[in-house]
C-alpha cells in the first residue's frame, strides 16, 4: 500500500511540475512570436494581442486540468481502492 501511495506522490509531482514547465515554455515562445509579429507589422498588434491572450488562456486551462487531475490522485486516490479490492477479496 505504501508503494502505491509513493508512486502516486511521484505522479502528482510530475503532473504539476511538467505541466508548469510546458506552460512556461509555451508562453515564452508565444510572447516572443507576438513581439516579433507586432514589431514587423505594428498595425496588426491589437488583433495579434487578442489572439495571444486567447491562446494564453487555453494554455493556462491545460495546466489547471493537470493540477485538477493531480489533486484528484492526491486526495481521492482510486488506486488504493483497487489495491484493497485485489488483496482483500
Amino acid at each position: 500500500m505504501e508503494t502505491v501511495i509513493g508512486f502516486t506522490a511521484i505522479a502528482v509531482a510530475l503532473l504539476i511540475g511538467l505541466g508548469a514547465l510546458g506552460v512556461g515554455i509555451g508562453m515564452g515562445l508565444l510572447g516572443g512570436r507576438f513581439l516579433e509579429g507586432a514589431a514587423r507589422q505594428p498595425e496588426l498588434a491589437p488583433m495579434l494581442q487578442t489572439k495571444m491572450f486567447l491562446v494564453v488562456a487555453l494554455l493556462d486551462a491545460v495546466a489547471m486540468i493537470g493540477v485538477g487531475i493531480a489533486l484528484y490522485f492526491a486526495f481521492a486516490n482510486p488506486f488504493i481502492a483497487q489495491l484493497q479490492n485485489a488483496v482483500g477479496g
